[in-house]
């Protein structure tokens, strides 16, 4: 499941890409991609003749905010570099109203040129100005996209951002209030980094790594945490999303950035997918375990 780099990544490329084009139509090839608030028909209406503003992540949701352009305001460049950010207060009701997007475990947003053949998989298309064009691929179907109305609050249409916790880049995000979620938790620790509405964005890929560079034993139990491993692990969470958006992300199977690109990371990963191989650090062997139903990757020497 791409998590918190991977869509920080497709989101930067969506914005270096896809701005200011007008949607000149579409096809919804599965309509269960599109989410039930609105049909498939009425879908493609809604955002046929608008362009998209600006890309934002929250969690791993993206969210384009639309905008109608006049012929003049289309021929403005405004392609930039979008940096990390938190955009939880930037998801006011817009005059033209909202994309939603969220990948779940296998979806891809790939920006290709219409002449390109369409992949198995793909569940929805969108046609833009150029004779480019956005499809939407996912070989499990959990993904699924919203149109927000326009003068709607988002998280009255994409009703799963009200579960999300603090972005980790965040001024929200603090050892503090780490330890203060954490306090008298009687579960595992990798299982809590699991939960969105502890911290937005973190998945089972980076919770081993955010475990393993602070030192941690996943199944050290939340209540049992010293205040120096809270702070380690916060500390670590920051260290590990950065590098990670840094290389574009992970692949180990379904991931790929808007122009089919694999992402690096997983070549440095210190733990994850690496049961059986030697640690970076001691060459002690990797070992994997299951927590939660999730896959598990520690060092048993340098983790305690």
């Amino acid at each position: 499941m791409p998590e918190l780099p991977e869509v920080e990544t497709i989101c930067r490329g969506l914005n270096q890409l896809t701005l200011d084009r007008e949607i000149l139509g579409g096809d919804v090839l599965l309509n269960s991609s599109i989410a039930r608030s609105i049909s498939a028909t009425d879908f493609l209406t809604k955002l046929k003749g608008k362009s998209i503003e600006r890309w934002y992540r929250r969690g791993k949701y993206l969210l384009a905010e639309l905008s109608q352009l006049t012929e003049a305001e289309r021929k403005t460049d405004k392609v930039g570099n979008f940096p990390t950010q938190n955009p939880s207060s930037s998801l006011l009701p817009s005059k033209a109203g909202w994309l939603g997007v969220h990948l779940r475990m296998t979806g891809q947003l790939l920006w290709v040129n219409e002449s390109e053949p369409v992949p198995k998989h793909t569940r929805v298309r969108l046609y833009f100005e150029g004779n480019q064009e956005l499809r939407f691929v996912d070989q499990r179907t959990f993904g699924q996209m919203w149109y927000v109305p326009a003068e709607t609050e988002v998280d009255s249409t994409v009703t799963g951002l009200k579960l999300l916790g603090p972005e980790p880049f965040s001024d929200e995000f603090t050892t503090e209030y780490l330890a203060r979620k954490l306090h008298r938790r009687a579960r595992p620790i990798k299982t809590a980094l699991l939960d969105q509405s502890l911290v937005a964005g973190l998945g089972n890929i980076y919770a081993d790594e955010t475990l393993f560079l602070s030192g941690v034993m996943p199944t050290t139990l939340c209540a049992d945490l010293t205040a120096e491993q809270i702070d380690r692990i916060h500390s670590a969470i920051i260290q590990v999303l950065q590098k990670a958006i840094a290389s574009g992300g992970t692949t180990f199977s379904n991931f790929l950035n808007v122009q089919g690109v694999n992402g690096n990371y997983g070549g440095v990963a210190w733990v994850y997918n690496r049961a059986g191989q030697p640690c970076r650090t001691c060459s002690t062997t990797i070992e994997k375990i299951k927590l939660a139903g999730r896959s598990t990757h520690y060092c048993p020497a340098c983790q305690k």
